[in-house]
Formats: C-alpha cells, structure tokens, sequence
C-alpha cells in the first residue's frame, strides 16, 4: 500500500471514530434532557439519525465498488442533514445547553464535509 492509500485510510479511520464519538456524545446528551413529550419524540428521532451517520460511513468506507461508495456517501449526508435539524430544534428549545451547542458545531462540520465530498465525488464521475 503506498503512503497516499496509507494516509486516505487514516483519515477514514479518523472520520470513523469522529462519527462514532458524535453517535456516542449525542446519545448523552439526550440522557440528561427533561422528560417532555417534545424532547422525547426529537430523542428518538435524533438518536437515529445522529448514530445512522457513522454507521452508514462505515458501510460506505467498505463498499464494493465506487458508485456503491457514491450512494452510501449520499445516505450518510441525509443522515447528517436529519440530524442537524433535531439539533437545531434543541438548540431552540435549549439554548442554555453548552453542550447542544458543541454538537451544532459539529453536525454542521459534518454536513459540510460530506456535501463536498459529495460533489465532487459527483463531478468526477461525469
């Protein structure tokens, strides 16, 4: 394997794990919220959506081929985009909470990221 395949595969890695601790960290979160009607049903939908994202990118990082990569890096962003929703609406409903706060920032790194990825995996494939 060359240093350029070595490194991709780190940084896959890295991206793993960060998803995963995003998973993790989202799921905290939603431990210590009041137990409301509206916050559970946003629990269970952002609990989905948030631990889907690394979960999808995991299967993507071991797809068969490129354009099974492509569709499963498009599952992924719709995963990141449903959850960034959820947590926009518990940043609304708690704005005090630092740590809903930290997960906004980081959901829409996120969204970012695989929205570029997305393109130009896109456009490659033109």
């Amino acid at each position: 394997m060359s240093e350029f395949e070595n490194e991709r595969l780190k940084k896959k890695r890295e991206l793993e794990a960060r998803t995963h601790r995003f998973a993790v960290a989202v799921f905290r979160l939603l431990k210590c919220l009041p137990d409301d009607v509206s916050t559970k049903v946003i629990a269970f939908q952002v609990g989905k959506s948030a631990s889907s994202i690394g979960a999808n990118y995991r299967e993507a990082n071991r797809a068969e081929s490129r354009a099974d990569f492509v569709h499963k890096l498009g599952i992924v962003l719709k995963e990141a985009s449903e959850t960034e929703y959820w947590i926009d609406l518990l940043v609304e409903l708690y704005p005090e909470n630092d740590t809903v706060k930290h997960l906004q920032a980081e959901i829409q790194e996120f969204v970012r990221l695989f929205q570029a990825t997305n393109r130009s995996l896109r456009s490659k494939s033109q």
